[in-house]
């Protein structure tokens, strides 16, 4: 099929530019109606990221799919649980949840686990770690009833191995807790019918990347002399593995976490 995913309807978290846009492109040319949810709806033009449309959602319209956008900040659980509301008020079921909403680094803090702030390592955990677990608590019920669904979260190649001398260390700690959350979800929604599966990419070339500030340690070239394809990723490289998570492609794979880094992490998870 062409469209594995006609009639089947999928909430993308952090959606709104990056990674995030991708895969909720991707979901649609898939068949999928899509629920594009992020803090900022506009966040592409903050960084200068251009859309082929006003907005992400149509986008999507544009190809033929239906779509909303819902705002909110999912460290709160009742924003998913308003996020899976909606979706179930606009679409009538959940089939597919991506959970891609998280940030690497915090303001007016190092990027160390020594001088990480108390107050950046509340934010690097909630919103990496606290996102995705309120998104899958909010959604299951849906997916429990309908028998079926797939959860794809997003973890890191930081969760998987360490970056040079430590860096983005809470951040890497929390894309570790989203592969453990995704393995205990797995064992315990299987047989229930839902599929949760991770994705940890390498390094991806967006245009928040390339406007990081260097001192962050992200890109370098060092990084990619270590990378065995030579390359960084695109986001295309990263829905690809997303399009096999959320079809029956991956109809017997669950609890595993996907290293798409291009040959970075050469050793098991």
């Amino acid at each position: 099929m062409t469209e594995p995913l006609l009639g089947k309807t999928a909430i993308v978290t952090g959606a709104a530019r990056g990674i995030g846009r991708a895969y909720a492109l991707r979901l649609a040319r898939l068949g999928a109606d899509v629920v594009v949810s992020d803090l900022n709806l506009a966040g592409a033009a903050k960084i200068g990221e251009t859309l082929t449309a006003d907005t992400v959602m149509a986008e999507i319209e544009a190809l033929g799919r239906r779509a909303i956008g819902v705002e909110g900040n999912l460290i709160d659980r009742a924003a998913a649980e308003d996020l899976a509301r909606r979706s179930l008020e606009a679409f009538g079921r959940i089939d597919v949840l991506v959970n891609n909403a998280g940030v690497a680094v915090a303001r007016n803090s190092g990027t160390h686990a020594s001088d990480t702030t108390p107050e950046a390592f509340d934010y690097l955990i909630d919103a990496n770690l606290k996102t995705a677990h309120n998104c899958c608590a909010a959604v299951v019920p849906a997916m429990k009833t309908q028998g079926s669904g797939a959860i794809v979260n997003v973890s890191s190649q930081t969760g998987v191995a360490l970056l040079d001398d430590g860096n983005l260390a809470i951040y890497g700690a929390a894309k570790a807790g989203v592969a453990y959350l995704t393995r205990t979800l797995a064992a315990e929604l299987g047989p229930h019918g839902i599929r949760v599966n991770a994705i940890a990419p390498g390094i991806v070339m967006t245009e928040r990347l390339r406007q990081l500030d260097a001192s962050m340690g992200v890109g370098t070239d060092a990084q990619l002399e270590a990378i065995a394809l030579r390359r960084f990723a695109t986001t295309d490289d990263m829905a690809n593995v997303m399009e096999f998570l959320t079809t029956d492609l991956s109809s017997y794979v669950t609890g595993q976490v996907i290293s798409a880094c291009g040959g970075v992490v050469l050793h098991p998870n």
